[in-house]
């Protein structure tokens, strides 16, 4: 199948990348000397890269060519890609990348063509050749560029405090008639006159003393009611929060990538990783 660009096949590549972008590199040799910069990636039907499309400035020659994966190390945080030993003959030699050409398995071969060293044992053959018979044009060595983030979507529960409402607490007066009974005494005088039991009976004439005016003196009382409000504790009244306690639940459909491997031909391979330690 023919290769595709790399926004054609991820139009978010950047965030699959974490925020790196590869078409922002400059191109230089293991020397230091600047040789181009990345103006695009051509990758497969898996998403792997396979090609940087390089932008070259070598002296007068300057035309856009593919540079295989595996020639490249690629360094983000000094945002620059290093090649081994690409040299001017090599960029002359090399068919030049178009925008509107269809890189498929002819134009493929010539580029690896001129990359292939002189005492390579491949034999071509279009019908059954693979990426993995050349590791030296794209073998993964642990480059920065094939390190690829799998992601995975999680549910994060959060909370925040809304609002809900008040509660004002007063006072207000109310007022009734209250009666109370108070029992009281009064006195008063009792006058009785009654007959004389011993009427026939002989008073001696110088014992009797006739008087004028007041005889006798007795104070007359009675009770008066005292009537008057005291104020009284009759409650106390106590205002208070609790926090009743609740479970929310939440359910939402989450994505996670997995990593897909195909392989072919006869050799071992072993993965390790987090619940992994396979070999085949």
């Amino acid at each position: 199948m023919p290769l595709s660009k790399l926004e054609t096949y991820d139009p978010n590549y950047r965030e699959t990348f974490g925020g790196d972008d590869v078409k922002t590199l400059h191109l230089y040799t293991e020397g230091g000397v600047e040789v181009g910069a990345v103006d695009d990636v051509l990758v497969d039907d898996n998403g792997r890269f396979r090609y940087l499309v390089i932008d070259t400035s070598l002296d007068t020659v300057g035309k856009k060519i593919l540079l295989p994966i595996g020639l490249a190390r690629i360094n983000y945080p000094a945002k620059c890609v290093y090649v081994d030993g690409l040299s001017k003959q090599q960029v002359e030699q090399l068919p030049e990348y178009q925008e509107h050409i269809i890189v498929d398995e002819e134009f493929e071969e010539k580029v690896r063509s001129v990359y292939r060293s002189p005492i390579s044992s491949i034999n071509y053959a279009r019908e059954n050749y693979t990426y993995e018979q050349e590791p030296s044009l794209y073998g993964l060595n642990e480059q920065y560029h094939q390190t690829l983030r799998l992601y995975e979507e999680r549910l994060i529960a959060d909370k925040h405090r809304i609002k809900t409402g008040e509660v004002a607490v007063g006072k207000h007066i109310e007022t009734e008639t209250a009666r109370v009974r108070v029992p009281i005494q009064k006195e008063r005088i009792v006058i009785d006159r009654v007959q004389a039991t011993a009427t026939s009976t002989v008073v001696d004439p110088n014992e009797i003393k006739f008087q004028e005016g007041e005889v006798a003196r007795i104070e007359v009382y009675q009770e008066t009611p005292e009537i008057h409000k005291e104020t009284f504790v009759r409650e106390e009244v106590r205002v208070r929060k609790m926090v009743d306690r609740d479970m929310v639940e939440a359910e939402d459909i989450i994505r996670r990538e997995e990593l897909d491997i195909n392989t072919s031909g006869d050799f071992n391979l072993r993965e390790h990783g987090v619940g992994s330690d396979q070999s085949s």
